[in-house]
């Protein structure tokens, strides 16, 4: 009897001690998930998510699975209000403290006390969300279409606070909208931003969809009331005329020009020398082929990524997850620590579900300078020891069960290294690649070329 007393006794003790820890931890976790945001700044978090995930998962089984509201009547009003907007309705901005909040640092600092990019590009998404919203409002469903480009303007050379800003810069009245972003060192009350401490711009295209039927719907179109804002709608419809004309000329619809095919044949002679006996020519140590570099992860999508409707993972965490891929591809081909330079234009195809499991791959599909060159080739390394190294990662979707699959979208990323190494393709799907990534790196000299003619023009009107 006595030793079923201490049992008992032994028991309900075990049981307070294990409620005050389970107390001091949940206190513990609040205090940490004040401080603690995952890379996205607190103001960016409670405007994307706004039902905590179990909510919304009861709220889904009561009504019903996705897949049954697939074929839904339309929600969005048919009198909502489509007039014009200024640009300066959407402009949104938020600071991130990082020098004056270690913690919050800690989610963005690398191991050599860098800022993550990673992370920066996936808050640049949530962002982009809620300027898109402003526009648009709640009637609609905005989703990430793709990112034409986002460059580094100036390294970031200190820790320091930093201002993510961006505002709706071109919509005709269609579904799609472009967003104008910047990351800049967070300005002195009352200063504006100076140019110099502009870190990274970028262009974001979002589409609206009705809720319901999930088809695109027409939004408000932007004001353009100032000379700087005509400028900057002109820029959104060259993009979009340039993101039409590379459908076209896609190599999934058209064949390698003769300039190409001239080249791809070339590589493959020298390919032959290098692995004939009798030829004195073999492959230097510097060159790889295309097929050794690639990279590939997997990975069960959890719901503290969604997307502000819970059941579709939010576009921004495809760009942290890509670009931290892109990244090791890069130091594992060259061997040493790659520094970013861009990201190419970049498309989401599909959605990735909340519970589904993505699969990444990267590889080298090009390399300045090339390792056998062709009569038009691009030059934009910075030096004879120095290449840039253009990374491309697939992505794809698969449920669960590993049934159905889907491409979610192909990103694109160069960087350079401090190494003289090129990649060489071996394969048709390989020339492919090699031939795409070729035409991105002379359309990345073209854009900056016509960078330096705008930026020309644009001090010809200021004097």
């Amino acid at each position: 009897m006595a030793s079923k007393t201490l049992t008992t006794r032994l028991t309900r003790n075990a049981g307070r001690l294990w409620q005050l820890r389970a107390s001091r931890n949940t206190r513990s976790f609040f205090v940490s998930s004040q401080r603690q945001t995952d890379g996205v700044a607190q103001e960016l978090t409670a405007q994307r998510v706004r039902t905590p995930w179990i909510e919304a998962l009861r709220k889904q089984q009561e009504e019903g699975t996705l897949s049954s509201q697939s074929g839904s009547e339309p929600q969005t009003p048919k009198d909502r209000d489509t007039s014009p907007k200024k640009m300066s309705d959407s402009y949104s901005s938020v600071v991130l403290p990082l020098a004056r909040d270690p913690w919050l640092l800690d989610t963005y600092a690398n191991s050599s006390g860098h800022i993550r990019l990673g992370t920066i590009f996936m808050d640049l998404d949530a962002l982009s969300g809620i300027i898109a919203y402003k526009h648009t409002g709640d009637a609609v469903t905005t989703v990430t279409a793709a990112f034409d480009r986002i460059t580094i303007n100036h390294p970031l050379t200190e820790i320091c606070d930093l201002e993510l800003s961006g505002k709706v810069t071109y919509a005709t009245g269609r579904s799609s909208m472009e967003i104008s972003l910047q990351v800049a060192k967070a300005p002195k009350e009352g200063e504006e931003v100076k140019p110099e401490d502009v870190m990274i711009t970028c262009q974001c295209t979002m589409v609206s969809l009705d809720p319901g039927t999930k088809k695109p719907v027409n939004i408000c179109p932007v004001r353009t009331d100032t000379q700087e804002e005509q400028r900057l709608f002109d820029h959104g419809e060259r993009n979009n005329k340039h993101r039409k004309e590379l459908l076209k000329r896609s190599l999934l619809k058209q064949t390698p020009d003769d300039e190409e095919s001239d080249l791809i044949h070339s590589i493959w002679q020298r390919q032959l020398q290098y692995h004939d006996p009798n030829d004195s020519l073999q492959k230097p140590d510097n060159v790889k082929f295309m097929d050794t570099t690639r990279l590939n992860t997997a990975q069960i999508m959890q719901p503290q990524y969604r997307n502000r409707h819970h059941f579709m993972i939010f576009g921004g965490f495809l760009l942290k997850s890509t670009f931290e891929l892109a990244f090791c591809c890069a130091a594992s081909f060259a061997h040493s620590r790659p520094t970013f330079v861009s990201l190419d234009p970049s498309t989401f195809e599909n959605p990735v579900p909340v519970g589904s499991v993505l699969y990444l791959s990267a590889t080298v599909v090009y390399t300045d300078p090339p390792a056998v060159t062709g009569p038009a080739d691009p030059h934009g390394s910075g030096g004879p020891d120095q290449t840039r190294v253009q990374i491309r990662v697939d992505s794809k979707v698969r449920n669960i069960e590993h049934g159905e699959t889907k491409p979610t979208g192909q990103f694109n990323y160069t960087f350079t290294v401090d190494k003289d190494i090129k990649v060489m393709p071996r394969t048709y799907s390989e020339f492919m690649m090699y031939v795409d990534a070729r035409r991105r790196a002379k359309a990345v000299i073209e854009s900056l070329k016509q960078g330096e003619i705008d930026a020309g023009a644009k001090e010809r009107v200021t004097e």
